[in-house]
């Protein structure tokens, strides 16, 4: 086999159409038309000797020797692009496209405050900013698809660098008129585990809020997103914890008044959020000036963190 027939566009093909699971899909965001890709990829299983993708006219799914090339073409893909950063001399800074991506209970509220700090501090920068879940978040960062990510911590750091930006406290969010209303103060003592609403499973902030009252799941009801969320909340169907920077301004956060909001007493329950990137990453320089940026942009109401640790 001669490495001359391997190009590296070749193996972006691939591991789009892996990602997308259909070729029109794929070809769009590798911005080529759909026929130039399905010809580049049997070209490279011709090369390989082996059918990477299983074809039907309902669905695309790899073949098991596809998933191992697939698997292998991620790591030279990354690799490629180390090389590139090398080579322009981004050790030291950030410049090009940046995919950035935030945990889905954070990025909605967090970016408003940020993104003027942001654009401030990376001028040679082009944001590409998203949202998900940990999970997701975490496998897109460690395949090269995301440059770094904001979310709770700790996370599990294998592989991974973490500095702490700051503290959100959680805030009680209840239907108005509600008996917890006429308390002069509110403890996590106060509540009863019966009356929680929660995300539903996968969302951290879901585990976070189940630690923090010492509650279980059982007959606990949920929901898909914060927004709804907060909407079961306003409809009287429970209360529930909610961060401090989703309880925003005016009559959205409080769905027409319908929903009031309490500060806990003492030491308020919350998340350490971070940002956090790959340790194998050459521009760890670049990415530690971000999270100093960030640090300095800590929206009020959330306590910056100001030792900052690798974890």
């Amino acid at each position: 086999m001669n490495l001359a027939g391997l190009s590296l566009r070749d193996l972006e093909y691939v591991v789009a159409v892996a990602e997308q699971r259909h070729f029109g899909k794929a070809a769009e965001r590798c911005s080529v038309s759909q026929p130039s890709l399905s010809a580049q990829i049997r070209k490279l299983e011709d090369l390989l000797g082996v059918p990477l993708f299983e074809r039907t006219s309902r669905r695309v799914l790899p073949t098991p020797q596809g998933e191992v090339v697939i698997r292998q073409a991620r790591v030279v893909l990354e690799e490629a692009r180390r090389l590139l950063a090398l080579a322009r001399g981004t050790a030291e800074g950030l410049h090009g496209p940046l995919a950035i991506a935030a945990i889905q209970t954070l990025g909605p509220y967090l970016f408003p405050h940020v993104l003027p700090a942001m654009r401030r501090h990376l001028p040679d920068v082009q944001l590409v900013l998203s949202e998900g879940r940990t999970d997701g978040l975490l496998e897109e960062l460690r395949e090269g698809r995301l440059d770094a990510i904001l979310l709770a911590l700790p996370v599990e750091a294998e592989g991974l660098t973490c500095d702490a930006l700051f503290f959100e406290p959680f805030v009680l969010a209840h239907p108005t008129g509600h008996r917890l209303e006429s308390l002069p103060s509110i403890a996590l003592a106060d509540l009863d585990p019966g009356e929680l609403v929660l995300l539903e499973e996968g969302h951290c902030l879901r585990d976070q809020a189940l630690a923090a009252c010492g509650a279980t799941t059982r007959g606990m009801r949920h929901a898909t997103g914060l927004e709804t969320l907060r909407h079961m909340v306003a409809s009287g169907t429970g209360y529930t914890l909610m961060p401090w920077l989703a309880t925003g301004d005016g009559e959205a956060a409080t769905v027409g008044g319908l929903v009031a909001y309490r500060d806990f007493q003492g030491d308020p329950p919350g998340r350490v959020i971070g940002l956090v990137w790959r340790a194998s990453d050459p521009r760890a320089a670049g990415f530690r000036a971000l999270a100093r940026s960030l640090r300095d942009a800590t929206p009020p109401g959330l306590r910056r963190i100001d030792d900052s640790a690798d974890a």
